[in-house]
């Protein structure tokens, strides 16, 4: 039956009137409340943001190395995790120049490196969004203990920047929830002057030059976490192909380094394929490094898909840092007191690596390594199953990370240790994870109960006894 046109005007006015009190509604919606401001790390407990899920991030970044200026226009698509009234970004010291949500104005507020942003609507637990941040300013590294006392993030270079950023700096360049337990995937797009080239993760989709600039577009479909994104930009030699495996190969070299002593492609290369035979396969699109003149960074790190040494490193720091491809960034810790699952799995693919090469076995290392250090030494102080955020990245993490792993070795067999290690990188692929899962996996495949091994090498401040 047809309505009269009447009938038809009053029947638009009833859906107008509806969508409207709907809206109003949204508004005001009962029990919406504000996401966290963290997520409740007990190192950085302001770094990443509640409330939401971070599924992708579109950077596009402009800068300008005489100024050191940046500006940037970052996206994310997120998921609401709650009923949304506010929720929150990281970003340190940039200015924001405005904010949208789902292309409406937001309004925000800032206190320090939180941004708030409110948007006109609720935001429905279980809704996606988008939230744009356009922003500028002079990015400027990090520094103080955390890091071995040097800088860390967003790092001028004689010809551009130098960007490695765990593991709390990512938001010193783009606003995020900057933290490992938010991972999403990435489209970064780098626009430099002409003659330089910017260099991300993933694989890149586009490059080319045009009215003085470079631009390059960048893709990691994986899940990422913030601080393993890069932007690095500079001159580089750039090499491509792919590793004997067959998994795509990006290597980006700074043209004043030297030439000869380690062959960091042909390292690369073969690393990634071993490791792939130890740990499972790649998680990655591509394989790669970023090797830029920058030592006064003293230290390298996993960025993921392309790690990036700070000047031509030799090959024990290419297949550690390597190693973190699957125990750091597919396997990425819950939170920073894991830091050993990173640190002490990539320092013992050192030891795997020389036994590997049939130079010394992983037990000689482990030897060398424990007689080296005497009962009194600081090493032995930190417990590196939660070392604390200041000495997170003390020596003893990294070595005695290693050595408990030899330990775990030699109690339960070679049969069972390298089916656990391709196990925990299957089961926590693109994920995250704690020490207390690693445990009663490794108890789990081995049958045995395992935790005074854990607490003796894990948990006290003492220098144990060999076993």
């Amino acid at each position: 039956m047809a309505l009269s046109r009447s009938a038809r005007r009053g029947s638009r006015l009833l859906a107008l009137a509806t969508a409207a009190a709907a809206a109003t509604s949204i508004a005001a919606a009962p029990g919406a409340s504000p996401g966290a401001p963290g997520v409740g790390d007990p190192y950085f407990p302001n770094l990443g943001n509640g409330g939401y899920d971070a599924l992708h991030y579109d950077l596009g970044v402009r800068y300008d190395p005489p100024s050191g200026r940046l500006d940037g226009r970052t996206t994310i698509t997120a998921r609401a995790t709650q009923d949304l009234s506010s929720f929150n970004l990281d970003l340190q010291k940039l200015e924001v120049t405005s904010i949208t949500v789902d292309g409406k104005r937001a309004a925000f507020t800032r206190a320090g490196d939180e941004i708030t942003v409110t948007p006109k609507y609720t935001i429905r637990d279980g809704r996606q969004f988008k939230v744009t941040v356009v922003y500028g300013g002079v990015p400027l590294p990090l520094s103080g203990p955390i890091v071995f006392g040097s800088d860390y993030g967003w790092m001028k270079t004689k010809d551009g920047v130098f960007v490695a950023c765990e593991p709390n700096a990512a938001s010193t360049w783009f606003p995020s929830s900057d933290h490992p337990s938010d991972k999403a995937a990435f489209d970064i797009r780098i626009d430099s002057p002409a003659g330089l080239t910017g260099v991300s993760n993933g694989r890149l989709i586009d490059s080319w030059e045009k009215d003085g600039r470079s631009y390059q577009h960048w893709r990691t479909k994986k899940p990422m976490a913030t601080y393993l994104a890069t932007a690095t930009i500079g001159k580089f030699n750039v090499r491509t192909g792919t590793t004997p495996g067959g998994i795509p190969i990006y290597v980006a070299t700074d043209p004043v380094l030297p030439t000869g002593g380690v062959d960091v492609y042909g390292v690369t290369a073969e690393a990634t394929d071993y490791w792939s035979e130890v740990f499972g396969p790649y998680p990655f699109e591509e394989t790669g490094a970023i090797v830029d003149d920058m030592p006064q960074a003293g230290f390298s790190l996993e960025t993921q898909t392309k790690p990036i040494y700070s000047a031509v490193r030799n090959e024990t720091t290419i297949v550690h840092e390597l190693a973190h491809q699957w125990f750091g960034d597919s396997v990425s810790v819950k939170d920073w007191r894991h830091i050993w699952l990173n640190e002490g799995f990539a320092s013992y693919s050192q030891w795997l690596w020389d036994e590997h090469k049939g130079r010394r076995s992983a037990h000689d290392s482990f030897i060398a390594a424990y007689n080296a250090r005497p009962a009194d030494s600081p090493f032995w102080k930190v417990k590196i199953g939660d070392p604390q955020r200041d000495t997170m990245f003390a020596q003893g993490v990294y070595t005695r990370g290693a050595m408990t792993l030899q330990v775990l070795r030699e109690r339960i067999g070679d049969d069972d240790f390298f089916e656990l290690l391709p196990l925990w990188t299957k089961l926590h692929r693109y994920g995250n994870a704690t020490t207390d899962a690693f445990i009663r996996l490794a108890e789990k495949v081995s049958g045995e109960d395992l935790d005074d091994l854990f607490q003796t090498w894990l948990f006290t401040d003492t220098k144990p006894a060999l076993p």
